[in-house]
């Protein structure tokens, strides 16, 4: 099994396709998605709507693009799809935040957000 693998890997089909953008563009555009899943976590109040929205129709182009390219680009695909998903949900985070949540709801998630200032951190570390 190993040495099959490595047959394959060493074919001169698999290194072309290792050196080519078909291969190194969907790696250097897997950046937007995992940026867009590491904010999940964060604060909605950062959200920009206009540039998750302007992402969602990126990646729906490009989605588009790279089933119809030849040959298909399902690297490319596959990054596109996941950050319509990521961005998606970036979206329903912000229309969730600033038009569904009240004044007050809003404020509660600003305060959940807040780090401790650094004196009061230091206080409750020399009492604890």
């Amino acid at each position: 099994m190993a040495s099959r693998l490595l047959r394959r890997v060493w074919n001169k089909e698999f290194r072309d396709y290792l050196c080519s953008t078909h291969f190194w563009g969907p790696v250097a555009n897997w950046g937007l998605p995992l940026a867009a899943l590491g904010d999940l976590k964060k604060n909605p109040e950062l959200i920009s709507g206009k540039m998750t929205f302007a992402l969602l129709c990126y990646s729906a182009l490009f989605m588009r693009f790279a089933i119809r390219v030849q040959p298909r680009n399902l690297l490319l695909f596959a990054c596109h799809f996941t950050n319509e998903a990521a961005q998606g949900v970036q979206g329903l985070r912000f229309i969730d935040y600033w038009h569904l949540k009240s004044e007050e709801q809003r404020e509660a998630i600003r305060k959940s957000f807040l780090m401790p200032a650094p004196e009061l951190a230091l206080e409750k570390a020399a009492t604890s």
